[in-house]
C-alpha cells in the first residue's frame, strides 16, 4: 500500500449528503475482483448520460477536477452496502483523500485498509472548504498526516484528528497484511521454539 504523508493536489467539491456506495460505484461494475480498471465507471451514473456521453456539468468531468486527488461531501458519505469497490473506484480514479463531516462506518474503515485518509470536519468547515475549491484557481489544498493539519489555499490550517494506529498504518503504508508482515521475525521465532519444544500428548480427562 502507498505511504500517505503529505498531498497536495486539486479538491473537488461535491456538496452532497448520503452518498452512498451504490453512487460511488454502481452495482453492474462489481464483478471484478481486480483492484484496477473501477476508475472510470466512479461516480457513472452521475458522471454519464444513458448513452456513455459525459454529463458536463458533473465536477469531475470539468477541469481542473478531471485530476483531483482529493473530494470534499456532507454528511454521511459512504452509506449504503459494505463494497470495497468503492475505495477502489475512488483510489483508481486518484483520490486519496476524502473531506466530509462524517462517513459510514464501514466505508471509513475500508478507505484505511486501501490506503485513502477520510477526514471528519464540521460542516461549516467542509462547507468553506466546498467554497474554496469551487473555482480552480483557490482549489488546491493540502493534507499533511504527520502534522494532523488541512492547509488552505491561504495559508491557514485547520487541524482534523485520526487514531493513532489507523494514522501510523497509513504514514508507513501499511494494510492488513502489511502489518502481520511487520512482525515476521517474531511470528518466525515463535514458531522455531514451537517446533523445537517437546513433545507433550494430549491428556484425556
Amino acid at each position: 500500500m502507498q505511504p500517505f504523508t503529505t498531498l497536495t493536489g486539486i479538491a473537488a467539491p461535491l456538496p452532497r449528503a448520503n452518498v452512498d456506495t451504490d453512487q460511488i460505484i454502481p452495482a453492474r461494475f462489481l464483478k471484478t475482483i481486480a483492484r484496477t480498471g473501477l476508475g472510470k465507471h466512479l461516480f457513472a451514473g452521475l458522471r454519464y448520460h444513458a448513452n456513455g456521453a459525459e454529463r458536463a456539468d458533473f465536477v469531475l468531468n470539468q477541469p481542473p477536477y478531471r485530476e483531483a486527488v482529493i473530494l470534499i461531501a456532507h454528511e454521511n458519505f459512504g452509506c449504503g452496502s459494505s463494497r470495497e469497490h468503492a475505495p477502489w473506484a475512488l483510489l483508481d480514479f486518484g483520490i486519496r483523500a476524502v473531506i466530509a463531516p462524517d462517513f459510514a462506518d464501514i466505508f471509513y474503515n475500508n478507505c484505511f485498509k486501501n490506503g485513502i485518509l477520510p477526514i471528519r470536519l464540521p460542516r461549516a468547515v467542509c462547507d468553506a472548504l466546498i467554497a474554496d475549491a469551487a473555482t480552480a484557481a483557490t482549489a488546491h489544498l493540502t493534507i499533511d498526516l504527520a502534522r494532523e493539519v488541512v492547509r488552505r489555499p491561504d495559508g491557514a490550517e485547520i487541524p482534523f484528528a485520526v487514531e493513532p494506529h489507523r494514522r501510523h498504518c497509513l504514514l508507513h503504508g501499511l494494510d492488513d497484511i502489511g502489518q502481520t508482515l511487520a512482525l515476521e521475525a517474531a511470528i518466525t521465532a515463535h514458531e522455531a521454539r514451537l517446533a523445537a519444544a517437546p513433545y507433550l500428548p494430549a491428556i484425556s480427562l
